[in-house]
């Protein structure tokens, strides 16, 4: 008898833990559900806001801009001017006022322009002798600049300021890289 009693109680314990398992197991899917709602609401919110901004954005002093997403990356106000503008592989060669720092900007990685440079076959190698980013050291100072960094807004931005400087646009506007010499 004790221990039929003894095996009902365990098969109870094991039963209502189940149960409790696959209660909980319910709400975590709910939950999981509602988080996901909460993101994606989340998501079109900010969708919706940037259009906004998108029909309003303007930047009245495209110079002004660089140098100052420039000063705010490197920590320090270059005041730069701009030199000359290479169409491909593209870049946007800059100087500073004091003439001591010329800053390159690019969409180019240093992934990518370690890659051109190592292809003997490529077809920008024949630019290799007018573009100063194929002739970048190994400690040259390199600057990332993204919309962490340098304004919530940047990608629509630096699409602006790369055609009023370079006159023309510019194919990647998520990250530019800014190479200090």
């Amino acid at each position: 008898m004790e221990i039929i009693l003894a095996i009902v109680v365990a098969a109870a314990v094991i039963f209502f833990g189940a149960l409790i398992s696959m209660g909980n197991e319910r709400q975590r899917k709910a939950i999981d559900g509602l988080r996901e709602q909460v993101v994606l609401w989340a998501v079109q919110d900010l969708k919706i806001k940037r259009e906004h901004l998108v029909q309003s954005i303007q930047v009245p002093d495209p110079l002004e801009w660089l140098n100052k997403t420039a000063s705010r990356v490197c920590g320090y106000d270059l005041k730069l001017q701009v030199l000359e503008v290479v169409e491909d592989p593209q870049s946007l060669i800059c100087v500073s006022g004091d003439g001591n720092v010329k800053a390159i900007f690019s969409p180019l990685s240093p992934v990518d322009i370690r890659r051109i440079k190592s292809s003997r076959q490529s077809r920008l190698s024949q630019f290799a002798g007018q573009n100063p980013l194929l002739h970048l050291s190994r400690s040259v100072n390199i600057h990332e600049l993204s919309a962490l960094n340098s304004g919530h807004l940047f990608d629509l931005e630096v699409a602006l300021v790369w055609k009023s400087l370079a006159n023309h646009s510019i194919k990647h506007t998520e990250r530019i890289w800014m190479y200090l010499i």
